[in-house]
């Protein structure tokens, strides 16, 4: 198995939280990374508390733990929708084009994708992705990253010397 393959998921959500709703983008997340190689590592549902959720992504990143963080919920226009500014408070370089090609292609099923906050960025050598909060949404956008992603990650990981196409 390739090295660049561990995926930590990491759901944003009070309800969910407190156990009051069942999260299904958290394991719609684990399902397709999975069917696509990839080794979910860690799974975690927290409030939506900017510094709870900005420790929870750093020590990811920080310990090594996963190549690839994958967020979902909380990227909203509610008030205590906060995971991008977590995801901002943390990363090191931020990686825009992977949030804008997710809402470009979400555009063409609803016009509310536009409404998403969506970041993503690099924090040491694992790289974050917010993911909107509902499973369809989130199968949507992750279908549609999931293969550039890889050569991403091997870039990322040094498993990839160069970005020429072979």
């Amino acid at each position: 198995m390739s090295n660049h393959k561990r995926v930590a998921v990491i759901v944003s959500s009070d309800s969910g939280f407190r156990g009051e709703r069942e999260d299904l983008s958290g394991p719609e997340i684990a399902r397709i990374m999975e069917a696509n190689g990839y080794t979910i590592v860690s799974a975690t549902i927290l409030p939506d508390e900017r510094e709870q959720l900005a420790q929870a992504m750093a020590d990811i990143a920080d310990q090594g733990l996963a190549d690839l963080i994958l967020t979902t919920g909380g990227t909203g226009f509610s008030p205590r929708d906060c995971m991008p500014e977590a995801t901002s408070d943390v990363i090191q370089r931020a990686v825009p084009g992977i949030p804008e090609a997710m809402r470009a292609y979400s555009m063409q099923v609803t016009k509310r994708a536009m409404l998403t906050r969506a970041a993503a960025g690099i924090r040491n050598r694992t790289l974050i992705i917010n993911l909107p909060g509902s499973p369809k949404a989130v199968r949507e956008c992750l279908e549609y990253i999931v293969e550039p992603l890889e050569h991403g990650l091997e870039i990322l990981t040094g498993e990839a010397s160069n970005c020429a196409r072979t």
